[in-house]
């Protein structure tokens, strides 16, 4: 199987992205989901969140993942955890996945990538996109990029290849625009963010020193020096955001 930047790191990480457990699963608590109540989570990667909701909430998970080598992560995750009957691993495109099934109560999508099918969604487009698919009075828990301060040109260009990004206020208003109701939200302390680019970038060096001759290495190695340079460059500039939304009933 061909290894991938984010295949390497997010073998080492709870979560596939700059926030802890605890907040997801602080927020989730707050809901008040009975056990077997449906959840969905977009772009599970090593499926540490979908693993999480289903032994801690008992929720009925699927398990959304368009990368073929994240997707065995998860599944191999999904397997070692004895969650087979309630974690469903779906491989695909999110958003043909969710037009496909019935509407759930939850909605987990942490730094997805174009969740809607159209490319670089706005944070409006990709919020109401979601929301279309909730259940009456359902919950989308949303993680992703927070500029916390205006970024350079050259900088914002370069991370928003895939997803266009806000500030604080520019989440909240785009969830209240796309009509959800904000519970929560949270910034993840820049601890977290900084352990985040850490235990990737090393996990990523690390194999790289392990197996320096692999096929793939001069590919990774352009990846984890790139994601270097970005989080250097702008580790002022950029976190993570978590956001708790409730659809109109």
């Amino acid at each position: 199987m061909t290894m991938t930047f984010q295949r390497i790191a997010y073998e080492r990480l709870d979560v596939c992205n700059g926030v802890e457990m605890s907040a997801i699963e602080d927020m989730v608590a707050r809901i008040g989901l009975k056990p077997g109540s449906s959840a969905v989570d977009v772009g599970t990667g090593n499926a540490g969140v979908a693993v999480r909701l289903a032994t801690r909430f008992g929720l009925a998970v699927a398990a959304i993942e368009y990368d073929l080598g994240m997707a065995e992560l998860a599944r191999r995750r999904i397997a070692a955890a004895g969650l087979a009957d309630r974690v469903a691993l779906v491989v695909g495109p999110a958003a043909g996945i969710l037009d496909a099934m019935p509407p759930p109560d939850l909605i987990v999508a942490l730094g997805t990538t174009d969740v809607t099918g159209a490319k670089r969604p706005t944070p409006e487009e990709a919020l109401a996109f979601l929301r279309a698919r909730l259940k009456p009075g359902g919950w989308l828990l949303w993680g992703d990029l927070v500029w916390r301060a205006e970024p350079s040109a050259p900088l914002r260009q370069l991370v928003e290849l895939t997803n266009l990004h806000a500030d604080d206020a520019g989440w909240r208003t785009a969830a209240e625009a796309a009509g959800f109701e904000v519970v929560d939200s949270r910034i993840s302390p820049q601890a977290t963010f900084d352990d985040y680019a850490a235990r990737s970038i090393g996990a990523v060096r690390d194999w790289l020193a392990e197996n320096p001759d692999a096929p793939e290495a001069p590919q990774v190695r352009f990846s984890v020096d790139r994601l270097q340079a970005f989080f250097d460059f702008g580790r002022e500039t950029m976190g993570f955001g978590l956001y708790l939304l409730r659809a109109p009933a």
